[in-house]
């Protein structure tokens, strides 16, 4: 047998796979399973998008088209950036991948060389330090405390930063967490950041339409006016139009670095798929795209609210309480030493293991997100089946006293 390259042993297998395959063979089986799992809203495309589309096809637009995008989706993510974020960009500062996770992996292969660290705030999405390894990076763990909310200081930045240091990820509203930072805290970030010009920030936006009691929300790069040349603002059409299968993603940044970035996709994918293009650039620029997302967040907050309520009156559980996105993220830490049934909780993937084989409910564990006493709930489900699967885990809880 041949054997594989050696950056295969830099990515780990995800530990909640064998919880997902678990979970999908006893839905297959007929078990009434409530999950928790869901990375995606659970509303429908916009209709006026998919008849785009449909239209699109309909046109004959299944070509080729430039790298990486056609001009109209470029223009209407620079016109989006202006309008609506304050970024000055132009379709030249723009580059389009396929979804957020691609458009990530491309950023990091086009920037950081072996050895160059990459700082990252915990709780993390799970792909960021794999893929910065995978681009031959050191990632470099920043945790946040719950008694802080998840958000870290601009000391605990400050402390981080070594000459080694390329790259600063910040994703705010987060996922796993639902945690989100005022402006005035992003600020003390970028304060910091400006001191050190070789830091790049990765500025992951995708939830910064799914925003709660208020937030406001801020572009990391707009709060300095040095932070447009040294950041990269990422977001997608998945989260906010409800387009997770579309996949369509971009970025808005520095030219030579959007320049190499086209370079780098030249190579890979050439361009996203040629008649979700067009549609693309309709929802950034219809006023029904916001109509949508306006409807969307309403019922995503009551959600939150409600989900929030019930995890923090369990017995034992700490939660925070999540200001944008569509997570919750409770500590099970105290449940942490019990046995349910023959298992031995450990950790959150045991935990999540006997919640599912025994009460028939899926969660995320948190290992992979830097927390192994923490396991994530996604609210991207309907009213009743929250209260159904929130009811099932405090009868789980209190079998293990």
């Amino acid at each position: 047998m041949f054997s594989l390259a050696d950056r295969m042993n830099l990515v780990s297998e995800s530990i909640t796979l064998k919880v997902s395959a678990k979970a999908a063979a006893l839905k297959k089986a007929g078990v009434d399973v409530v999950g928790f799992g869901a990375g995606e809203p659970d509303f429908d495309t916009p209709s006026f998008i998919k008849e785009a589309a449909k239209a699109a096809l309909d046109k004959g637009q299944t070509k080729y088209t430039p790298t990486p995008s056609i001009p109209e989706l470029k223009q209407a993510i620079a016109d989006k950036f202006n309008r609506e974020n304050g970024l000055p960009y132009k379709p030249e500062n723009i580059t389009v991948g396929a979804g957020g996770k691609h458009c990530l992996y491309m950023a990091f292969m086009a920037i950081l060389n072996p050895g160059d660290e990459v700082l990252i705030p915990a709780p993390y999405w799970v792909s960021y330090p794999d893929q910065a390894k995978l681009a031959g990076g050191v990632p470099k763990i920043i945790k946040g405390e719950e008694k802080n909310g998840f958000k870290i200081t601009p000391d605990q930045l400050e402390k981080a930063i070594t000459p080694k240091t390329k790259v600063f990820i910040i994703n705010s509203p987060s996922n796993p967490a639902g945690h989100a930072y005022t402006p005035e805290e992003l600020k003390g970030l970028a304060d910091v950041i400006t001191k050190h010009p070789n830091v790049v920030v990765f500025s992951d936006e995708i939830y910064e339409k799914l925003i709660y009691d208020g937030l406001k929300f801020a572009s990391f790069a707009t709060l300095n006016p040095k932070l447009i040349e040294q950041t990269l603002t990422f977001n997608c059409h998945s989260k906010s139009f409800a387009m997770t299968g579309w996949r369509v993603g971009y970025i808005g940044g520095p030219k030579h670095v959007i320049d190499a970035i086209n370079k780098l996709n030249s190579q890979m994918t050439s361009h996203i798929t040629s008649f979700c293009q067009m549609p693309a650039a309709l929802a950034l620029n219809d006023p029904r795209g916001a109509e949508s997302i306006a409807q969307m967040r309403e019922q995503f907050e009551k959600r939150a609210h409600h989900m929030h309520k019930r995890l923090t009156a369990l017995p034992k559980v700490t939660c925070v309480k999540p200001m944008g996105a569509f997570y919750c993220f409770p500590n099970i830490g105290a449940y942490i030493g019990k046995k349910a049934g023959d298992t031995q909780i450990t950790d959150a993937v045991s935990f999540s293991a006997a919640l599912l084989e025994q009460a028939h409910v899926a969660v995320v564990p948190g290992n992979d997100s830097g927390f192994d006493d923490h396991v994530r709930l996604s609210f991207a489900t309907s009213m009743e089946q929250i209260d159904k699967g929130l009811d099932r885990v405090a009868e789980f809880l209190k079998k293990l006293g």
